[in-house]
Order: C-alpha cells, then structure tokens, then sequence
C-alpha cells in the first residue's frame, strides 16, 4: 500500500514537471516565432539615442533586429528599412524614443491575435523635460490643445481598439505583410504618412490597437521656434494627406477656419461676432487653472501662449498645405538610404564605430 501511494506521488510528480516544461517550451516558442525589426530612421551621422534603451530589453523578449535607416526623406527611409527587415513584425521608433523594458513583449502579446494588423502606444513626456517642454506636453494631452489627439500623449485607460486619433509613428508596430501588401507609406508625405497608411488599413477592415502600456519618453521640442514650426509641419501634413486621400474631416479644418475668424474680427465688430472669441478665452482660462492644480504653477503660466499657439500654426500650416502641397513634384525616387542593421538577437551591438558584446549589455 505504501509502496503504491509512492507511485501514485511519483506519477503526480512527474505530471507536473511536464506540465510546466511543456508551458515553459510552449513560451519559447512564441517568443522565437514572433520576430521583430525595429526600424529607426535618422538624419545621416545623427545621434540614434532610441539604442540606448533597447539595449536594456527584458531577457525574455521575442527575438529582434533593430535597423537604422539614415537619409533625409524619413518615409522614404521606413519604406526601405521595412523590406530590408527579416521579421514579421515592423516596429517603428524615432531616434529618440525610449521605449521600455517589457516593450517587445507588449507587442508580440497585441499581435498574437492574427486579426490585429496594427498596434501603437502613446508617446510620454520625460520627468526631465524643463517646464516649457512639460507646458507643450500637457497643452497637446488635454482636450482643449489637443482634442481627438491628445491620447497620443498620455498614458490613458486599456488596451483598445482604436484608430489613426491615437496612434503615432514615434511608437508604432505593423504586420510586416500586410504594410508591404498595401504599399507601406506614402513617400510623398511627411508627416503624416503613417495616418495616410492607417486610413487604408480601415477601409480595407483592418484591426488597430492603442496599448497605453506600450508608452515611449520623448522630449518635447525645446524653444518657441522649435515648437511654432513642430505646429505648422503638422498642420500642413494634415491638410496634404486630406487633398491625397480626397477626403476632408471637420475636425482637421477647425484650426485653419479658428485663424481665418480671428482675422476677419477687425472688419466685423458686433457683440455677436466676438462671442466665440470670448468662449475661446474663457475654456484657455479653464485649462491653465485645471493645468495650476495637476502641473503645477510653473506649467500653468506658459500655457496662456501656448495654447493659442498650437491651434494658430496648425490652422496657419493647414491653409498653406492645402494650397500649396509639397508633394506636387512627386516621389524623390533618387533620394539616398543607408541600411544598417546594428544588432540581432544574441549578436552584439553596433553603434557607430563601437562594438557592445552581447556578453557586456
């Protein structure tokens, strides 16, 4: 009897050991299956600040390339990095963006469901960033600076269905067959190609997801002509994505049409006329109080500026995009792209002329 009891506990034993070896491989073999190339575009020599996180990726991430693409037409540079790439997953970052440990992981976890084409997180401001820089984050994440956007940058809710509103091609992953399938982006735009591509990938019933998890730190621009021009580049992307794609939303507009009422106010000085004036300063002065409470004083007092800032150079880069695109000369077919793919799973990393053995990250 005793001896059968023996038994019974060895069987038991042994069950459980395959059991969890069988987890364990299955695990594995997820991880390996799931390869993913992370694609950095940058300006030829600069300073690819994104590697420094990656090379500090949890240990059980899905096995990855990671490949630079140095020219000076990002789009372009995307495009050719994405059939260069040896992975099933394209995963793109800027140069500085920093993701975080458990960023791979996040990832291959979104696509495990095969109906999933898209997945991207938001883009977070760094504890570190000055209060002007911390003043742009919190005016682009309210809902009075950025609206429909601004879950772009902040950490907000579960992972979710979603659409172009909140995804941004700082942090963002594609099925690397089905962007090559539709084309990858459109070299003619920049920025807003990956919106351009996201709005193909809906129409054709395509699964998006925003995991607010999958967050990267990225500073803000630094100085009021950095950000002036941040504005107007996105504006003006806006408006050459909506004349390509023949299709204008009114959300889109509502800056370019807030510029052209505020310069029409001198010919038209009813009481009336100035009521939406008059709204617009009282919601700035909502926000710059509810920023005093959660940002602090130091934030607040930047955003009086700020604010009106932001909506006027996007309506101002919208009206010049629809009037005068720059992507009426084409595609650069010629424009220049260097490759380089710094590291994969278990090499070491290259960075520029300094090798880091995979023994030393």
């Amino acid at each position: 009897m005793l001896q059968s009891s023996y038994i019974d506990l060895l069987e038991t034993a042994n069950c459980h050991f395959a059991a969890e070896n069988l987890s364990r491989h299955a695990h594995y073999a997820t991880v390996q299956r799931v390869k993913i190339s992370i694609i950095i575009p940058v300006k030829p020599g600069g300073y690819v600040a994104a590697l420094e996180p990656l090379q500090r990726l949890a240990g059980d991430s899905p096995a990855y390339e990671v490949l630079i693409a140095e020219g000076n037409r990002p789009s372009r540079q995307r495009n050719r990095a994405a059939a260069a790439a040896r992975g099933n997953i394209l995963y793109f970052l800027d140069d500085d963006a920093l993701v975080q440990a458990d960023a791979l992981k996040r990832v291959s976890a979104a696509f495990a469901d095969p109906a999933v084409a898209v997945v991207g997180g938001p883009s977070l401001t760094p504890a570190t960033d000055t209060p002007f820089q911390k003043a742009i984050a919190w005016a682009l994440s309210s809902a009075f600076g950025g609206g429909a956007i601004r879950n772009r940058y902040r950490r907000y809710g579960q992972r979710r269905d979603t659409d172009d509103s909140e995804l941004i091609l700082c942090n963002l992953a594609f099925r690397r067959d089905v962007y090559l399938a539709n084309g990858g982006l459109d070299e003619r735009l920049y920025p807003n190609e990956e919106n351009e591509l996201i709005d193909r990938l809906l129409a054709s019933g395509a699964r998006l997801l925003h995991d607010p998890d999958m967050y990267v730190t990225r500073s803000q621009r630094p100085t009021y002509k950095a950000f002036i021009r941040q504005m107007l580049t996105y504006g003006r992307g806006r408006a050459e994505q909506s004349l390509l794609a023949r299709s204008l939303s009114f959300k889109a507009v509502i800056p370019a049409l807030f510029v052209v009422y505020l310069l029409s106010i001198p010919f038209y000085t009813a009481f009336w006329y100035t009521l939406p004036a008059c709204i617009y300063l009282l919601a700035l002065l909502a926000s710059v109080l509810t920023a005093a409470g959660g940002a602090g004083v130091p934030v607040a007092l930047r955003l009086p500026l700020m604010y009106p800032l932001l909506h006027c150079c996007y309506g101002c880069g919208f009206i010049v995009g629809l009037f005068l695109p720059r992507y009426r000369g084409g595609k650069d077919d010629t424009a220049p792209v260097a490759l380089r793919r710094v590291t994969e799973t278990g090499s070491g990393w290259q960075d520029g002329n300094r090798v880091v053995p995979a023994a030393a990250r």
